[in-house]
């Protein structure tokens, strides 16, 4: 399997599991947070939309420095705009992964304040801050559901909620 059809089959599969979590977060718990230190379950699932904006500085630029990341989106005030903003999102980073397996593998660095952090090939880049990162916060997300007793949806196969409900 070429490069290209593995990001796209990873990226298909972890945008529909997160479009199904997004699904299952009550519009009276955008606001809720687990702790004063912790986002909101809105801003949580902001910053889960935003993650998937890294793949344009990923797949168009051959570095991108930190220090010109644009600020972060704002949470959004339903869960119809979560979902309309992860479709459009996702939609338009799906598009950036229509390239040639020697564009995927070229070389792409992280940098801060003009220093090199460590560079990647742009699958592994992509694979590590867009495919990566979702999953991380969507974990902390579905933490945020289980806590207030909201059934969690099956994401790689059942979770409590399904084996409860056999």
């Amino acid at each position: 399997m070429a490069t290209r059809e593995g990001l796209l089959a990873e990226f298909d599969h972890e945008m529909a599991a997160t479009r199904r979590l997004f699904m299952c977060v009550p519009e009276d718990k955008l606001t809720w947070k687990p702790h004063e230190r912790c986002r909101s379950t809105g801003d949580l699932a902001a910053h889960i939309i935003d993650i998937t904006t890294w793949s344009r500085p990923i797949l168009d630029l051959p570095r991108f420095d930190l220090d010109d990341a644009p600020a972060p989106i704002e949470a959004a005030g339903s869960i119809n705009d979560l979902l309309s903003r992860l479709a459009g999102h996702v939609s338009q980073a799906r598009a950036l992964l229509e390239r040639s397996d020697s564009e995927l593998n070229a070389s792409w660095s992280l940098l801060q304040g003009g220093q090199e952090l460590f560079s990647l090939p742009r699958a592994a880049a992509f694979r590590t801050f867009v495919l990566g990162h979702v999953v991380h916060h969507r974990g902390q997300l579905s933490v945020y559901l289980r806590i207030n007793d909201i059934v969690v949806p099956p994401m790689y196969g059942p979770t409590g909620d399904s084996a409860a409900r056999r």
